[in-house]
């Protein structure tokens, strides 16, 4: 196949969240005035966490597992395996190792990015330059976080608006007439790199040399990044769309980042694009970082959202600042 006629199709999705499911009304440690606000404020009613015994390359292989199980892909023929994540098992390896053994996919090289919450979109844009570039004919990307294990449980500012979960997507090459992705915008500001962060446990900032122990915890700054996703985010589907010669009006579905109901609200009433065309499963899951995207994805095609063939958009946005779209036809 000529790398023209080269496209990166998307073959097969998976997804997992833990069984423990947590209601706001279970967040005791919170005022119990407050506990309204939080879906007021997001749209997030419930959570699942991890179990004590599971990691985020636990959750990981779960997912994998279904979404390789989905396209009758053994796991042996996986090529590459790329895990994004910004809570992983451990500071090094990657945890993108212990999923290519967990999974059996012996001939994968693999290995981990952190774009944060963006780590969807990145992760996209990435597996499909390494299939169209003729290198490899199938990646697994899978984007998998435990946010209960780096957020402080008093922090009413975080803690109850993320949870924990998983999702896989594998695609592989083939011809512009079965679809694919078309096109991906990546954006990054470091410039506000403070804005979401864990200040503590790399070189910066060691555990040893920590004075704050609140500093080993994950931070945000909520109106900060509120006002940065309905800012950015409009104007990046503009150039996205005007890049790939199609109009919102064409899009069946838009998979956002599954951060907060307003944001996402916001979003939709500035493009002009009716809120019902942005799937959303927050209420359910809270904010499963990197992995809501593809979670959203698998849920959507299963709840027959979309539709083998139909034009849909993956946006997310996040941590360095970082945000970016894919233009897919599924």
């Amino acid at each position: 196949m000529e790398m023209n006629e080269r496209r990166t199709i998307l073959a097969a999705t998976g997804s997992y969240l833990p069984e423990k499911r947590l209601a706001n009304e279970d967040l005791t440690q919170f005022p119990r005035e407050a506990i309204p606000l939080i879906g007021e404020k997001t749209g997030v009613y419930f959570r699942r966490v991890a179990a004590d015994d599971e990691c985020t390359s636990d959750l990981a292989v779960r997912a994998a597992k279904r979404c390789l199980a989905d396209g009758g892909i053994d796991p042996e023929k996986v090529q590459g395996i790329i895990l994004a994540t910004s809570s992983p098992d451990r500071m090094q390896p990657a945890t993108a190792t212990r999923v290519q053994h967990l999974l059996g996919a012996k001939q994968a090289f693999a290995f981990d990015i952190n774009s944060v919450c963006s780590g969807s979109a990145f992760g996209i844009a990435l597996a499909d330059g390494l299939i169209r570039s003729g290198q490899y004919e199938n990646i697994l990307l899978v984007a998998s976080e435990v946010y209960s294990r780096i957020l402080n449980p008093k922090d009413y500012t975080t803690y109850p608006f993320f949870g924990d979960g998983a999702g896989a997507a594998f695609f592989r090459a083939g011809s512009p007439a079965e679809g694919g992705v078309i096109h991906s915008c990546l954006r990054t500001d470091g410039s506000r790199s403070d804005m979401i962060s864990v200040p503590a446990g790399g070189t910066q900032l060691p555990f040893g040399k920590m004075t704050n122990p609140r500093a080993a915890f994950f931070r945000m700054r909520g109106p900060d990044v509120f006002s940065f996703a309905v800012e950015e985010v409009p104007e990046l589907l503009g150039r996205l769309m005007a890049e790939s010669g199609v109009s919102l009006s064409d899009i069946c579905s838009f998979i956002c980042h599954q951060a907060n109901v307003n944001i996402i609200h916001k979003i939709a009433d500035l493009l002009h694009v009716p809120r019902e065309r942005f799937f959303m499963n927050l209420t359910e899951y809270g904010n499963t970082a990197g992995a809501s995207v593809l979670i959203a994805l698998d849920e959507a095609l299963a709840r027959g959202v979309m539709r083998r063939g139909d034009l849909v958009v993956t946006v997310s946005f996040g941590g360095g600042l970082s945000w970016g779209a894919n233009l897919i036809r599924i």
